[in-house]
Order: C-alpha cells, then structure tokens, then sequence
C-alpha cells in the first residue's frame, strides 16, 4: 500500500465509469509523473462510488486528490496504471491552480504517439495493435495553437446504432489530429449546441491513448483546460 497526492486533468467517459488520470504533488511541491488510477474492474473504469469523498461529493478535474494505491499495474502502454485500494476513500486536498497546470505540460519533439492511420470521421486518432510495445505511454498535457470543436452526426461502428458525437480538431508540430472528446464537460456543453464546427483558439488539452478495442489503441481528447475552469474548481 501507498498513498499519492495527484493533481486530477482527467476525469473522462469510459465504459462502466471513468477514466481519472493526473500528475504526482511531490514532497518538494514539483510536479512529478503522470498516474492512472484504475479499479480491478475488467474495464479498469473508476467508478462513482470509488472517486466519493466523505462528505459526498466526488473527484473530478483540477482537484488536488490524495489516493491509496495497492500497486502498480502497467499494461501495454498505459505505463502509467497503479490499482486503487477499493476500501479508502479518496480525500480532497485542494485545488490545482492554472499555474499548475502550465508547469505540468507535456512537450513532444513530432507526432502524438504514432501517426498515419484514422478512423472514418478521424485524423490520426487510432493506433495498431501491433505497434503498441513501442509505445512507453499514454497520457499527455499539451498546448495547442488552434483548438476547434465539431459536432455531428455519425454511424455507428459495425452497424452499431449512429449517434451526435463531439471532436476536436488542431495542429501540433505541424501535424493535424482530429480525436473524439471524452471530456463530460465539454462533450455535454457542445451536445447541446446545433451541428457545426466551433473555433475556440489555443487550448490546453489531457490527451489519453486508450485501451485497445478493434484492434486499435484509439487518442482521446480527456480534458480541455483553460484558466476559467481553475478558477471555477
């Protein structure tokens, strides 16, 4: 058993519940790695009842959250995967500030994991199987220059039932990337607004390369972070 403090920048939509991920609060205050805290669940889903705190209320993003772990479980790429004590409760410790979070970003010197294959409403979103063990992670804190969200209308998978889904369109390194939008908040604020492409500017973004499903590790826009929701945390 140990104890970590995290500061939360993801709390995403994941079958059966969600996915929280965040970076170490050392001792010394500095920023440290990135941890994903997953119940033994077959999904690994957080579920509700795991992120409550005594007083009822529950975990979400841009808390600062004090967690019992009883071990670190790395699978494939999610590197970053340490098991929840189902017994204690998490405890809020604080709340991260948008300083924090700039002092967390992620920097990468080309692509986002690994390039060149795409779903049918994406760009750049989805990974082969067969390339994952050269893949050391999954969890990313960047900025990007143009952030621009898209809502529509899509099929379903494999004749699955279509559905409104949410996107997020930007550059980096001068690579574009279309990926879906996991973020409760923003999913649900675009949701509600007619079809149609949104430009929203530079942003900050909690990029997730998820478990593989089809075949394909598929990225995730988790989270997108701006002074504002700091402030409101």
């Amino acid at each position: 058993m140990y104890t970590t403090t995290i500061l939360c920048f993801a709390n995403s939509w994941k079958r059966s519940g969600t996915c929280v991920a965040g970076k170490v609060l050392l001792e010394t205050l500095e920023i440290g790695g990135w941890i994903r805290p997953i119940s033994s669940r077959p999904t690994h889903a957080i579920s509700l009842a795991d992120r409550r705190y005594a007083d009822g209320s529950y975990a979400d993003v841009l808390d600062l959250i004090e967690i019992r772990l009883t071990s670190h479980v790395p699978t494939m790429h999610q590197t970053e995967n340490h098991l929840i004590d189902p017994s204690a409760e998490w405890r809020k410790i604080g709340a991260v500030t948008w300083g924090q979070v700039q002092v967390s970003l992620d920097t990468i010197p080309a692509a986002l994991w690994v390039n060149g294959y795409s779903t049918a409403h994406g760009i750049n979103d989805k990974v082969p199987l067969a390339l994952l063990p050269g893949i050391s992670d999954s969890l990313k804190l960047l900025s990007v220059p143009d952030f621009t969200v898209r809502v529509a209308y899509e099929p379903g998978y494999q004749g699955a039932p279509g559905r409104r889904r949410v996107r997020a369109s930007f550059t980096l390194n001068g690579l574009t990337y279309r990926l879906a939008v996991t973020d409760p908040l923003v999913a649900q604020i675009y949701l509600n607004k007619p079809d149609g492409d949104y430009a929203i500017g530079p942003a900050t973004l909690c990029l997730s390369l998820s478990e593989p499903e089809f075949g394909y590790a598929f990225k995730l826009v988790a989270t997108v972070l701006t002074a504002h929701r700091c402030t409101a945390a």
